[in-house]
């Protein structure tokens, strides 16, 4: 399947746009009116632009208002029609996109929209071009694929076909599974774009909110598996009008459209084979290895220099954690409690080193757990995302890896791998002192415009699901939530942004100088008692003001003896409609950066403590700007 996508999705000028679209693995591309009209070169130094790049010009956008204008305009529409044949001839491309008309005095009457498309079909035939119909959901007389089809089978000109959008058939709450009853001969080109839900005028939403397949909240793979019974085999394009889109770097942009395109292929495969779609209509999708099961996080990297290497080690050793292991070559050590391993780098002239220097104290590294972590990186690669092979000494172990976003390091590793074994001398009489399980959750900061990017990473690669967004109070701003999590829920990541520059949030991405984990969660059984155990050894625990403990006891049925045990713990507590129990706890931040949170689930409770974030943000504003700790009576 040809791969397109219009210029108008991306920012910049057309020039770098094309490099954008061709970098990123593009097909084709649709060519906007306006970036053409704002170029000042010709459209035959465009056309050789693209035969450059090696991407074909699939479609020219927009021709507007034309069927059932008023009948005195009709002779001038035509010959704006002809010139826009002279462009296209001159561009290459044989299709052009004519929108159902908008215009407030434009006529209904059936068949003057029947034969005005058959009479502009025949004079597209004669130069060899085509024209593609589409239903604008806000046209005033056309909005719906149904329409055009109509429209487009009584014409009955082979120049004539149908241009679908999902925007325009989703944002109305059509039906698209009546598409499969178009020939696929008839279909001449595919829109695609994602959204967020809004109630909103829909010219609205579709000038600002559109976005790539994936990032959004409508059911692409539902409208694009139709499509493919009906037998078409065009190309598939991204047209996204966005007001974020607009202003982010292009080669990034078009790299995750075109990681969006085969994220909903994939889908759309997977919905198919469910419906026992013949195999022949499924093969021109994208095909990759299945996502990978998960069993959890295998070891967290975090990159240091040897001073900051003692401190934190010092740290965790005083939650509980216990120097299991040191590198037999490296400055690298290793520490462990339950099934958490933490590895510390401090190794000079390594990734590790190079994290460090770009970011200071942070996690550079994370290591899932997978079935196969050949198919693991296979699919990743498949993805366009960036495999990693870093320096390798002898006998040491080599690891599957791809880079975050961030460009920090995700290890693919066998779940029945010897990871440790050997890279270091293990102390296997090294115990624990802490009763710390595993890692529950890591909480990422991010630049507000990166998240919808950081989404369609774990979706596609990965295979995570995102759950919804939600919005946080921070008492200098909000904060806009969104989890991602492994299908399996083994592997958790909240995504954190905020537009606000005071927020809890952009100190952490200004102390990072970029995206971070400021947040890393540790499951245990008994909470009180690893709180206890913690503050006797002198872990900071971050105060909670007691205010919030008599909203608690107004809240929930609980004695006093309890509120006052969650108050000298300072232990947060959430429950949710079904009953579950979460039960939390956060030390101070080290050294300004990443913090911990001790957490206890009960009977299933799956959230993150939302209800509780406000009190925790308002907490950690006051220490980090000096407030008095209030003692605890």
């Amino acid at each position: 399947m040809q791969r397109s996508i219009a210029t108008v999705s991306l920012s910049g000028t057309l020039p770098e746009k094309l490099e954008a679209i061709a970098a990123a693995g593009f097909d084709g591309v649709e060519i906007f009116e306006n970036d053409l009209l704002y170029y000042d070169g010709s459209p035959r130094e465009i056309r050789q632009m693209c035969a450059d790049l090696g991407i074909a010009i699939t479609l020219f956008q927009p021709f507007r208002d034309f069927e059932g204008c008023r009948r005195d305009r009709l002779p001038r529409n035509l010959e704006r029609a002809e010139r826009k044949f002279d462009l296209m001839q001159e561009l290459g491309t044989d299709l052009v996109l004519v929108c159902s008309n908008a215009s407030a005095d434009s006529i209904g009457d059936e068949q003057i929209l029947i034969d005005d498309l058959h009479q502009l079909a025949e004079r597209a035939s004669i130069r060899g071009l085509r024209i593609g119909y589409e239903a604008l959901a806000w046209g005033r007389h056309v909005n719906t694929y149904q329409q055009v089809w109509n429209i487009v089978r009584q014409a009955d000109h082979p120049s004539l076909g149908v241009l679908l959008d999902s925007f325009h058939t989703l944002s109305l709450k059509g039906d698209p599974s009546a598409i499969a009853d178009i020939p696929g001969d008839k279909i001449f080109f595919v829109q695609m774009a994602d959204a967020p839900i809004l109630a909103m005028d829909v010219l609205e939403w579709s000038r600002h909110f559109r976005c790539f397949p994936g990032q959004g909240e409508f059911d692409l793979p539902g409208f694009l598996a139709p499509i493919i019974k009906s037998g078409y085999t065009g190309p598939l394009s991204l047209e996204i009008f966005n007001d974020g889109f607009r202003a982010a770097p292009p080669r990034a942009n078009a790299a995750d459209g075109l990681r969006s395109l085969l994220y909903l292929e994939e889908k759309t495969r997977q919905r198919l084979e469910q419906e026992a779609t013949p195999a022949a209509n499924r093969d021109i999708l994208f095909d990759t290895p299945s996502a990978s099961e998960y069993n959890g996080i295998e070891f967290l990297e975090f990159a240091v220099d040897e001073s900051l290497g003692a401190k934190l080690s010092h740290w965790l050793e005083r939650l509980g954690f216990v120097k299991a292991g040191q590198h037999r070559s490296k400055s690298v050590s290793l520490l462990r409690q339950g099934d958490i391993n933490l590895i510390l780098n401090s190794e000079p002239y390594s990734f590790a080193h190079s994290f460090f220097e770009a970011h200071g104290p942070s996690l550079c590294a994370t290591a899932v757990r997978v079935k196969d972590s050949a198919s693991a990186l296979a699919r990743a690669v498949a993805y366009k995302g960036q495999p990693y092979r870093g320096l390798v000494g002898p006998n040491e172990l080599e690891l599957a890896a791809v880079r975050a976003p961030d460009g920090s390091l995700i290890y693919l590793v066998d779940k029945d791998a010897d990871v440790y074994g050997t890279d270091f001398n293990l102390q296997p009489t090294a115990v624990a002192s802490g009763g710390l399980k595993r890692i529950d959750h890591m909480a990422m900061a991010l630049p507000a415009d990166s998240l919808d990017s950081w989404v369609l990473f774990y979706k596609s690669l990965l295979d995570f699901e995102a759950d919804d967004e939600v919005v946080l109070p921070d008492p200098y701003g909000l904060v806009k939530s969104r989890a991602l999590r492994s299908r399996c829920s083994s592997i958790r990541l909240p995504l954190n942004i905020s537009e606000n520059r005071n927020t809890a949030i952009s100190h952490a991405l200004s102390s990072y100088r970029g995206s971070g984990v400021h947040h890393i969660a540790f499951d245990c059984d008994d909470i009180f008692a690893e709180v206890s155990r913690a503050k006797e050894a002198g872990v900071p625990l971050l105060d909670i003001p007691l205010n919030y403990y008599d909203d608690l006891a107004a809240r929930f049925d609980f004695d006093d003896e309890f509120l006052s045990e969650l108050a000298y713990f300072n232990v947060l507590y959430d429950r949710d409609a079904q009953g579950g129990e979460l039960f939390h706890v956060y030390t101070e931040p080290f050294e300004g950066r990443f913090f911990f949170e001790i957490i206890q689930r009960k009977n299933g409770y799956a959230g993150y403590g939302a209800a509780n974030v406000a009190v925790r943000l308002a907490a950690m504003a006051k220490s980090r700007t000096g407030g008095v700790r209030q003692a605890k009576l």
